[in-house]
């Protein structure tokens, strides 16, 4: 069985490490599509990427919430040496997918405007929101299921082969990138159909590995199994939430950037959503990359590997925020200005000193979506999905809020920093009240 080596250490390392890849990856796919159309375009245009990526998240999350939920299921039954069940859960999962992508794209292509104007595009960017969504929509398939077909190779035990297929895939975006906008001059919609065609060939290379002979999950024929869905909504509601808080706080802070500043600090939070992404989804890479190992585990009631396992993700992410958070502080010029250029200076330091407030988040930030993970992973729910509505949802609201009153716009960098520690309060009570 490929989820159970030699060493649990070295396992735990073998799985986090592609995954964190991965979800890096994923990231940079709109981020390079920002980098070309900020160089290759404008600034202005450049919010539109952004604005417009709530609705790339709302698609990831869809497809993660049900990924992790079978990810879960499919790891414990391969524990429990129930292959046949595996695959009928996987393959259930893929065709559900499949049928919710075409009903999205049919209902977003119908009323694009109204989509636009409601993530928040104004007067001076919607035409280029409109063009971004318009090339964007129709690949909302690629997306979602791109996603979870990477989280369910990992769990079929190649995580190495998930990193190598994502990284064609954000290779050939770039080259791609390179062509449409800088090239061929097609503008933020070059960009979105570079994106498109990238997260297309990515679901081949995936359906190469799955129809052939060399993994142990297969499609399969499978009867419709509606309490299923019930139990990966269940299991995956936590990591849904925490990929679709990435979209909300993206759009809850354009908003408020709408509202209290201008849109110049629009591009400054394009910019902080692009390296926040990063930050966060390489927490989220420790927490889905040891999720397979931790039910594996559990589903064969060995706890002991199952607690070690979760020190070494808190270790893990402990690690990482520290060294991401000094890398912020430090390279925060050079960051910025692969998006800014240097006839714009004004925007450029503003943008540097609002990106060092906000990086300070991120040496919270891990230990929440571990810990969160670590709860999906034993099937314990509720924890994991209070965590993520807490740090995601409620606490973060209430504390832009607060601060946005107390200090104006200036209250919007801290919100995130505030937020997180909040929620590792209750993470920390979550923690001791379901493991000791």
């Amino acid at each position: 069985m490929r989820l159970e080596g030699t060493s649990l250490r070295k396992d735990f390392m073998r799985f986090i490490v592609p995954s964190i890849a991965a979800q890096w990856v994923f990231t940079l796919y709109t981020m390079v599509d920002g980098i070309f159309v900020a160089r290759g375009v404008s600034e202005t245009a450049l919010t539109a990427v952004n604005i417009a990526m709530p609705y790339t998240m709302a698609l990831f999350s869809l497809s993660i919430l049900f990924a992790v939920g079978t990810s879960t299921v499919t790891a414990i039954l391969l524990g429990e040496k129930n292959g046949r069940r595996a695959n009928e859960v996987f393959t259930q999962n893929i065709v559900l997918l499949a049928g919710f992508s075409v009903l999205i794209t049919v209902l977003v292509m119908l009323n694009l405007e109204r989509v636009a104007a409601f993530l928040g595009a104004t007067k001076l960017n919607k035409v280029y929101v409109l063009e971004y969504l318009r090339w964007l929509v129709p690949f909302s398939a690629a997306f979602i299921l791109s996603y979870s077909f990477e989280m369910l190779i990992k769990t079929d035990g190649f995580p190495k082969r998930a990193t190598v297929i994502v990284t064609t895939g954000a290779l050939l975006n770039i080259v791609l990138d390179y062509l449409m906008v800088m090239r061929w001059h097609m503008g933020v919609g070059g960009a979105a159909f570079a994106t498109g065609i990238s997260n297309t060939v990515v679901i081949i290379l995936y359906l190469f590995h799955f129809c052939g002979k060399s993994g142990v999950i297969k499609f399969c024929r499978f009867s419709l199994d509606i309490p299923l869905i019930g139990r990966e909504f269940k299991n995956g509601l936590s990591s849904g939430i925490t990929e679709l808080s990435a979209g909300f706080i993206i759009f809850l802070f354009n908003q408020a950037i709408i509202r209290l500043l201008n849109d110049d600090a629009l591009v400054s939070y394009t910019i902080i959503s692009y390296v926040n992404s990063l930050g966060v989804m390489a927490m989220v890479g420790i927490a889905q990359g040891y999720q397979p190992l931790v039910s594996y585990y559990y589903g064969q009631k060995r706890m002991e590997r199952c607690r070690k396992l979760k020190k070494y993700g808190i270790a893990a992410a402990a690690v990482i925020s520290v060294i991401y958070t000094a890398a912020c502080m430090v390279f925060a010029g050079k960051i910025v200005s692969l998006f800014v250029s240097p006839e714009m200076p004004a925007l450029a330091d503003y943008s540097v000193n609002v990106l060092r407030i906000f990086s300070l988040s991120f040496l919270l930030a891990g230990y929440n979506v571990v810990i969160g993970g670590y709860f999906i992973a034993v099937e314990e729910s509720f924890a994991s999905t209070a965590i993520s509505l807490s740090r995601s949802i409620v606490t973060l609201t209430v504390c832009l809020a607060v601060l946005t009153v107390v200090f104006g716009g200036a209250g919007i960098w801290w919100t995130p920093l505030l937020s997180e520690a909040v929620t590792l309060v209750f993470t920390a009570v979550l923690l001791k009240k379901y493991t000791g």
